[in-house]
């Protein structure tokens, strides 16, 4: 990124490449707008047909260890997952006591993704409210 700008600067003659970059570093450098963008970016991505549309509350739980699987099963019997980990990255937080998780966007736009089944070639869109979302610890498998 350094380098492009280096190479972009407006002294070589480049200014609106320059500017672009500039505007994405902006961007990419601050993890809360990261997020947001890293979110409009997967809706765009998001064109597949899926087989179903889900929702947070549709969901299984698993825990290992600090890791939360949350699953959903495939007409195929096999299942959709996403982890902790994963919507973390997407900017989510999630949260635990003794009896809910918690997850928690950290911006106010609904968000979705879409999940493919590992066994076959079937994907669930799965919808996430901008609010935050629980669920009973008593949704385990």
């Amino acid at each position: 990124m350094k380098k492009a700008a280096e190479t972009s600067y407006p002294e070589h003659g480049t200014g609106d490449r320059f500017l672009e970059i500039q505007r994405a570093w902006e961007l990419l450098g601050n993890i809360q707008s990261r997020g947001v963008y890293d979110i409009k970016l997967g809706a765009l991505r998001q064109d597949a047909i899926g087989a179903e549309d889900v929702t947070f509350e549709d969901l299984t739980v698993e825990e290992t260890g600090d890791v939360v699987e949350f699953l959903y099963q495939c007409r195929c019997s096999d299942y959709y997952s996403i982890d902790s980990l994963e919507l973390g990255e997407m900017g989510f937080i999630l949260s635990r006591d003794m009896s809910t998780i918690s997850l928690q966007s950290r911006n106010a736009l609904p968000a979705s993704v879409v999940l493919p089944c590992d066994s076959c070639s079937l994907k669930v869109r799965l919808f996430f409210n901008a609010a935050n979302t629980t669920l009973q610890r008593d949704h385990h498998m």
